[in-house]
């Protein structure tokens, strides 16, 4: 036998009164602590201040970069192929085997330069005959060899090759990127 006396009950209760006490402040507190860190609700925009965009897929975007570069290969170039987004993102670049290593950075500013204008760079090239401070905003370069890709009007990408012997060869090589895409 235990020589253990049994709580009474009035003990029992009191007890068990702190124990839910203790309890109950640990819950109000993480509760309210919660509640005082809590981010505000999203705020729902309003469907006439929202606009929607087209991009072009990832596998859209290698698709067309390998048959640049297979356009090029099949002229036995080695050059550089990159694809931007609407934003001039890079979402796929290829260097082909033998290409220099300037064109890589090339092709990319290529790409940029013609999404952001819409536009193939052989034609904005021109254009620095008339305007040469264009030449001056970073990430461009005024050279042939990128061209833009549009869906419903709108530029949605670009493309742009670097390292054939000539501006006009590298943008062969886009456009052929670019016609893959509408078939």
């Amino acid at each position: 036998m235990s020589s253990r006396k049994k709580p009474s009950g009035r003990t029992r209760v009191l007890v068990g009164g702190a124990a839910l006490a203790v309890i109950g402040a640990g819950v109000v507190g993480t509760v309210a602590a919660g509640a005082a860190g809590a981010a505000p609700a999203p705020v729902a925009a309003r469907s006439a201040d929202l606009t929607q965009s087209t991009h072009l897929t990832l596998a859209a975007a290698e698709k067309a970069a390998r048959a640049a570069l297979d356009a090029a290969a099949k002229d036995g170039r080695q050059v550089s192929v990159a694809v931007v987004d609407r934003g001039g993102n890079t979402l796929v670049t290829l260097r082909g085997d033998g290409a220099g290593p300037q064109s890589y950075e090339s092709a990319e500013r290529k790409a940029f330069t013609a999404v952001s204008w819409n536009a193939p760079t052989s034609e904005l090239a021109e254009r620095l005959k008339q305007a040469p401070a264009l030449k001056d905003i970073p990430g461009t370069l005024f050279l042939a060899g990128g061209t833009p890709v549009t869906a419903k009007g709108a530029p949605v990408a670009g493309i742009g090759v670097a390292g054939a012997p000539s501006g006009d060869l590298d943008e062969r090589y886009a456009q052929a990127g670019a016609a893959v895409l509408g078939r």
